[in-house]
């Protein structure tokens, strides 16, 4: 049986012959923090300063918010990163989107969702949400939900290029890289195994 490409230097490949394209197909771990950590002390601000909500209902929506992520996090990753494509196309676009990181897992600059990528991500679901739970109330609800984000995104980076020694980092980089080099349909969650657990999509205990 044909094994799979994988590269373990943090080496990368050319997807697009668009130069600019390239570039917004790459970027440095810490551009989310720039991004997004000022997006949560904007909802932060708005949801102590604006809307005067109570610190209980302010760490209720919070946690509401991180406990969202780890579901569209899984769902992302089980879905619509590991889309059975059956066409050249399909396969083309499963490659742009997530294939190349099977490929090329020590990319350094293939590890978090590049700004092009998680901007209208962002926007879409911060729409979605004010929907659901109106202007006020999901302020702090997108403080959880970035929050979440921004650990799923740098706990992946940590995972591929960080030495880790607690039993706590340590379980969860065997979980993904159990994804990776063992079975990739199996463990999706990435920042944790919660939903794989849950689901049924955990690897087997030994």
């Amino acid at each position: 049986m044909a094994k799979n490409f994988v590269s373990n230097k943090d080496e990368t490949v050319r997807m697009f012959e668009s130069d600019f394209f390239e570039a917004l197909s790459k970027v440095h771990f810490t551009v989310p923090l720039y991004i997004y950590v000022p997006v949560i002390a904007y909802f932060l601000y708005r949801t102590i300063a604006i809307y005067e909500m109570s610190f209980v209902t302010i760490i209720s929506m919070i946690f509401v918010g991180i406990f969202i992520w780890t579901i569209t996090e899984y769902t992302l990753h089980r879905f619509i990163f590991h889309f059975p494509a059956k066409t050249k196309f399909g396969k083309k676009i499963h490659f742009i989107f997530h294939g190349v990181h099977h490929d090329y897992p020590s990319d350094s600059k293939r590890l978090v969702m590049p700004p092009s990528v998680s901007i209208p991500l962002a926007l879409m679901f911060y729409f979605l949400f004010e929907a659901i739970f109106g202007v006020v109330y999901v302020a702090p609800f997108f403080v959880g939900f970035i929050a979440g984000y921004l650990f799923y995104d740098l706990t992946h980076y940590a995972i591929h290029h960080f030495n880790m020694h607690s039993k706590f980092w340590l379980a969860i980089k065997k979980h993904h890289i159990k994804h990776h080099f063992e079975n990739s349909e199996k463990g999706f969650g990435v920042s944790s195994p919660l939903w794989d657990e849950i689901v049924g999509t955990n690897f087997p205990k030994k």
